[in-house]
């Protein structure tokens, strides 16, 4: 019953965005604007036809990869996370469908006057995948997974340590610029500049620790 009670909350937030699509739907224009340039203006468009496909694929897509992926883990690490995966689903769920919704209001809209809302939302991620990646174990479907820390425990351990922390410190500045600044070229800078280094730092951190402990073994 607890299983189930966790179940529906994940297939609710997976479905709501279709629901404010079919709500929002006769208000939609036919040709609805799916790229946006610096200054959050439309520079590209589809019909909103595809609008169903996308908002669908992120959202009951996402649901099905994720239930489907413990059974493709071959040392089956994930289905011994219990609590701590279905942490790590409601984290994404919570974050596509509330990115789904910003498609549809910024397609109605024809702008992305919100545009503050997609940064809160893609800071929180990262701000929550940070405090979730420091007690995560080794897995080759969630995580960094750099060929050094898929190779050693320790190094897997203390990647996600200082990962998890520059991911949480980068999701927190991400929220900050994104009620800040307006949206120019300074911001998507920023922006850029501060995914690199939660990127780059833990995957140079990993290889300089898995060298070390290959020195200290050999």
């Amino acid at each position: 019953m607890k299983n189930l009670a966790k179940e529906s909350l994940l297939i609710a937030l997976s479905i709501f965005p279709l629901i404010y699509l079919f709500i929002m739907w006769k208000e939609l224009p036919e040709t609805i604007a799916t790229h946006f340039n610096f200054e959050g203006e439309a520079d590209g468009w589809s019909s909103k036809g595809s609008l169903p496909y996308m908002i669908g694929g992120l959202g009951l897509g996402i649901y099905l990869l994720m239930l489907v992926v413990p059974y493709l883990d071959p040392k089956k690490r994930i289905q011994e996370m219990g609590t701590k995966y279905f942490s790590f689903r409601l984290i994404l769920s919570v974050f596509f469908a509330g990115i789904n919704c910003f498609i549809i209001y910024s397609a109605a809209v024809g702008n992305m006057s919100g545009n503050a809302f997609f940064f809160v939302l893609l800071g929180g991620l990262f701000a929550a995948m940070g405090n979730y990646f420091q007690t995560m174990r080794p897995n080759y479907f969630i995580g960094i997974r750099t060929p050094w820390t898929l190779q050693s425990e320790t190094v897997w351990k203390e990647t996600h340590r200082l990962g998890g922390k520059l991911w949480m410190i980068g999701g927190l500045l991400i929220i900050i610029i994104a009620f800040a600044l307006p949206l120019n070229q300074l911001k998507a800078i920023l922006m850029v500049t501060i995914l690199g280094g939660m990127v780059i730092v833990p995957l140079v951190h990993s290889y300089f620790l898995w060298k070390k402990e290959k020195q200290v073994q050999g």
